[in-house]
């Protein structure tokens, strides 16, 4: 009888113990996570030309915050570590390096700017450190077969003019497009994505660079091709320049500025709100300054969010509430990374993002990625400059869609 139960209890005590090793197998963690912690690094340029963009990490800490109060994600804490870059590229490769090395890193989490990211890309991809959901809509951070470890968020350059495009043949079919462009990589995005849609339509390229004190002279030339579409690729500065301008010279084409020039304080305004009417753009995020969100469940979470995480925020700045999403969608990839967080199910995880959303986004708005597509969000919708305000019109556009 003695045996028998000193046999049973042996084997019970090898059961548990077989248990308890099925259950840490099946953990996984690569540097800058344990069971207790996930290190998320962070470069965002809180001093330099760009500072304005800083309280998107202020935002993206904030949210954290909120994360770790409410447990964490699969119970595990979330170590935020943003620097600032000061929107430099070598400063950026600077920073990196700390991160990897020093403070040993998970991820690298949004960085902001397509120069600071193509200065640390090769870096985190030779050492297979995941390079996610940075925040700019460059095309060249949606290779997976050159780049495995990097990934956009926002829609690309590329997808923005597709929805532009689509827009013209639908309204005017026999256009005539002027295109006005930044010389650089956001420019020859826009242009690439342009022509792969209107093909022969562009009747004009201009570009222009940004040590240029005034465009006066290039818009006065496009007027001269006979144009009646313009698609302004332009940065803020130059973008206010352009709508004051073709209100001058009393041109009035079709007239189309990108999102990142779509700004009413720092565009819309200095131009003129009488000189903007009209103006189409794009957008994917719900803006906290436009009172049709007043009431959505969406946006009083997140003004919620911000009057206890982030109280000094502006809470009508459209900044805030992109740090907030970027924040949610990397939280959503990291749950579903379960108990295994490699680097590489890390990746595998933000490559299976389908058909999620945060409330951030315009409804009808989803992200999805696959193994060869690492770009987030596609979807678009149009909106229209009237009185004093963007007007969304039309359905979500999908600018991966071919026409």
């Amino acid at each position: 009888m003695f045996a028998r139960i000193i046999g049973t209890t042996a084997l019970a005590a090898a059961a548990i113990a077989l248990a308890s090793v099925a259950a840490f197998a099946q953990k996984k963690y690569d540097t800058g996570a344990t069971d207790t912690e996930i290190k998320i690094g962070n470069l965002i340029p809180y001093s330099g030309p760009a500072s304005a963009y800083g309280v998107i990490g202020k935002a993206e800490e904030a949210y954290f915050r909120m994360i770790n109060d409410k447990g964490g994600i699969n119970g595990r804490k979330v170590n935020f570590i943003s620097y600032d870059d000061a929107y430099s590229p070598p400063k950026a490769v600077e920073q990196a390096r700390k991160l990897v090395e020093s403070d040993e890193v998970l991820l690298m989490f949004a960085p902001l700017g397509t120069a600071n990211n193509t200065a640390i890309q090769k870096y985190l991809n030779a050492k297979k450190i995941p390079h996610l959901f940075v925040a700019t809509g460059a095309t060249k951070f949606n290779d997976p077969k050159t780049f495995p470890w990097t990934t956009g968020w926002q829609p690309s350059y590329q997808s923005e003019a597709h929805a532009y495009a689509k827009y013209i043949l639908k309204e005017k079919p026999n256009a005539k497009v002027a295109v006005f462009f930044q010389n650089d990589d956001l420019g020859k995005d826009f242009l690439k994505g342009l022509k792969d849609r209107l093909g022969a339509r562009i009747v004009a390229e201009e570009s222009y660079e940004t040590a240029e004190p005034t465009i006066d002279s290039h818009i006065v030339k496009l007027k001269a091709t006979g144009a009646d579409t313009l698609v302004n690729v332009s940065s803020p500065k130059f973008a206010a320049q352009a709508i004051k301008k073709i209100a001058e010279v009393d041109w009035k084409p079709l007239h189309i500025v990108i999102n990142a020039s779509a700004s009413i304080g720092s565009v819309i305004k200095p131009a003129g709100v009488e000189n903007a009417q009209g103006v189409i753009s794009a957008t994917y995020l719900k803006d906290p300054a436009d009172p049709q969100w007043d009431n959505d469940p969406g946006m009083k979470e997140f003004q919620s969010f911000l009057s206890k995480y982030y109280p000094d925020g502006n809470k009508r700045d459209i900044l805030l509430i992109t740090g907030y999403a970027l924040a949610e969608t990397l939280a959503q990839t990291l749950k579903q990374c379960g108990d295994d967080l490699t680097r590489e199910n890390v990746m595998k995880q933000a490559a299976n993002l389908k058909d999620w959303r945060t409330e951030a986004l315009l409804p009808g708005i989803y992200v999805n990625t696959s193994p060869t597509d690492f770009a987030p969000i596609s979807q678009l919708r149009l909106m229209r400059f009237v009185g004093e305000k963007w007007e969304l019109f039309g359905d979500v556009i999908n600018g991966d869609t071919a026409d």
